[in-house]
C-alpha cells in the first residue's frame, strides 16, 4: 500500500486538510512557529486524518468530503501529535520517527508546552467546524481514554500483572480510541446514517487494535524499524501481546518471566532473555493470529458500504497491518 497513492487520490481534500492544520499551527511567536514547522515536516504517515477523509467519502451520498470533514480530520492529527510530544516526556523518549524528539532537543518543559499548544489547537479546530455536540463528546472521550490508558499501563508496569484483558483495554484507550474518533467524526461530517456511523466505529476500533498489535510484534521481530529501536516495550516493563502469548504457550514459566519483567530496571540483561523466550514459545505467532482476526473484523465492517475507491483504500489500510515493517 502506498500512502502517496492515497494522498493523490484524495487530491483537493488532502490539500485542504493541510491548509487547516497549517492555519491551526500558525503563531506570532517566532520560536513556536519554527518548532511547529519542524515538527510538522516530520509528520509521518498521517494515517488518522487519512482514514477520516476516506470514511467521509465512503459515507457521503455524493462521495465527497466537506469543510467539517477537513476540520475533524485535522483535529485528529493535531491531537495525535500532541500526545506523542507528551509521551516522549513521560517515557524519556529520545527518538521519534527516526529523528531526535523535541524533548531531547529542547528539554521536557518545551515539549510539554508545545504539546499543550497542539492539544489546544485540536480543540479549537473541532469548534471551528459546525460541530454537533456528539463530535465534541467524541474528542473529549478520547482525551479521557488517552489519560486512562497511560495510567493503567503505569499501574500494570509497576505490578507486572498485566492480563490479556488489561492489554486490550490499554491499547483501546491509547490507540484505537483516536482511530475510532477520527473515522466516526468523518462519517458524522457528511450526515451518515446511524448504520454507517456504527460501521465506521467498528472498522476504526478494529483497525486501531490491529495497528497497535503490529507495533508490539515489531518490538520483537527485529530488523529496521523507523523511529523506534527493538526492545523498547520491555525496557519500559510493558507486557504486550507477544509476551502474553508466549506465557500462554509456556504456562510453567509465566511466574518467573513476570518476575523478571518487574526487575528489568535493575537487570537490563533480562530483555534479551525475555525476547528469546517470546520467540521460542511462538509469542509472535500468537499475536499475529489475533492481529489477523481484527484485520478481518475491520474489513467486514465495511461490507455495508457501496463499492468505491475510498472503500478499497480503507480495506488496504487495515490489511497493510498484517505485513508492515515500520
Amino acid at each position: 500500500m502506498s500512502g502517496n497513492e492515497i494522498i493523490s487520490f484524495l487530491g483537493r481534500d488532502w490539500t485542504e486538510l493541510q491548509r487547516v492544520i497549517r492555519e491551526a499551527l500558525s503563531s506570532d511567536i517566532d520560536l513556536l512557529q519554527k518548532v511547529n514547522d519542524k515538527l510538522y515536516s516530520r509528520a509521518g504517515k498521517q494515517l488518522r486524518p487519512m482514514v477520516s477523509l476516506l470514511m467521509a467519502r465512503a459515507c457521503s451520498a455524493d462521495g465527497c468530503a466537506n469543510s467539517d470533514s477537513y476540520h475533524y480530520a485535522a483535529a485528529a492529527e493535531l491531537l495525535h501529535n500532541a500526545t506523542l510530544l507528551h509521551d516522549d516526556v513521560a517515557d524519556s523518549g529520545t527518538i521519534r520517527r527516526g529523528m531526535p524528539t523535541l524533548s531531547a532537543e529542547m528539554g521536557e518543559t518545551a515539549a510539554v508546552l508545545v504539546g499543550d499548544f497542539w492539544l489546544s489547537k485540536a480543540v479549537h479546530t473541532v469548534l471551528a467546524a459546525s460541530a454537533e455536540k456528539n463530535v465534541i463528546q467524541l474528542f473529549a472521550r478520547t482525551l479521557s481514554d488517552l489519560a486512562k490508558g497511560e495510567m493503567l499501563q503505569l499501574q500494570n508496569a509497576a505490578t507486572g500483572k498485566t492480563s490479556e484483558e488489561d492489554y486490550f483495554n490499554v491499547i483501546y484507550c491509547k490507540t484505537a480510541s483516536l482511530f475510532e474518533t477520527a473515522a466516526v467524526a468523518g462519517a458524522v461530517s457528511v450526515n451518515a446514517s446511524e448504520q454507517k456511523v456504527e460501521a465506521a466505529r467498528k472498522y476504526a476500533s478494529c483497525l486501531g487494535t490491529a495497528f497497535q498489535i503490529r507495533d508490539d510484534i515489531l518490538d520483537y521481530e527485529g530488523g529496521e524499524r523507523l523511529g523506534k529501536p527493538m526492545g523498547v516495550d520491555l525496557a519500559e516493563q510493558k507486557i504486550t501481546l507477544p509476551l502474553l502469548g508466549a506465557m500462554y504457550n509456556a504456562p510453567s514459566e509465566e511466574k518467573a518471566i513476570r518476575r523478571k519483567v518487574s526487575q528489568i530496571h535493575n537487570h537490563p540483561e533480562y530483555i534479551g532473555e525475555i525476547t528469546r523466550f517470546v520467540l521460542e514459545n511462538r509469542g509472535v505467532e500468537y499475536a499475529a493470529e489475533k492481529l489477523d482476526e481484527y484485520v478481518d473484523k475491520a474489513a467486514s465492517a465495511l461490507e455495508i458500504f457501496d463499492d468505491s475507491a475510498q472503500k478499497d483504500y480503507l480495506v488496504q489500510i487495515v490489511r497493510y497491518n498484517s505485513y508492515r515493517k515500520i
